[in-house]
């Protein structure tokens, strides 16, 4: 009996050293950004002002991976009050109906050095796709304060319709790509 206790001591300060460790999104040094082709010539360039995000994450090589983000489509801010609310309208997100804009991974693999690819499920509207991120990890580091942070730029580019976003069908005014950036500063949880 006493080894079987000595046994289960050892096993359960193991699992406590590797626990997951979880990373919330800081967002005042975070930036969600998009950037859309207007008429053919030039691009008009928006960000979301408010979200949420957190990965975990057991494994120095990030291979375990989890992402979860999430936007409120009512915080879009394109520095056109009269364009935002035309983008919050049902011609583009429907922001009543559908709130947020959210990411989940599936899956995250080393591409070479500091290159990812980060892969998972965006749900804009009532339509959820598999989309494909190219992520370049900045590393971490120790803040002034004593708080780990780890930094990453995660870009990809998906097409609007592909998620009822319906005004200008054929892509004259509005391009069907949309580029997405995000800068994104984490903080792990202490």
């Amino acid at each position: 009996m006493k080894r079987f206790l000595s046994f289960a001591v050892v096993l359960l300060l193991s699992s406590s050293l590797i626990a997951q460790t979880k990373w919330t999104v800081d967002p005042a040094h975070t930036f969600v950004c998009f950037s859309v082709k207007h008429l053919g010539i030039s691009f008009v360039q928006g960000s979301f002002k408010k979200f949420e995000g957190t990965y975990t994450s057991i494994r120095p090589d990030l291979s375990d991976i989890n992402v979860s983000f999430t936007a409120d489509v009512a915080s879009i801010s394109t520095g056109v009050d009269q364009r935002d609310g035309h983008l919050k309208s049902d011609d583009f997100f429907n922001a009543e109906k559908f709130p947020t804009i959210k990411f989940v991974s599936t899956s995250f693999k080393k591409v070479k050095g500091n290159n990812y690819i980060l892969t998972g499920n965006l749900t804009i509207r009532d339509v959820t796709k598999e989309v494909s991120f190219s992520v370049v990890y900045g590393g971490t580091t120790k803040d002034p304060w004593g708080n780990n942070r780890s930094g990453f730029t995660a870009t990809t580019t998906v097409n609007r319709f592909d998620y009822n976003l319906k005004y200008d069908p054929i892509g004259t005014a509005v391009a069907k790509d949309v580029a997405l950036t995000l800068n994104l500063e984490f903080v792990q949880a202490k």
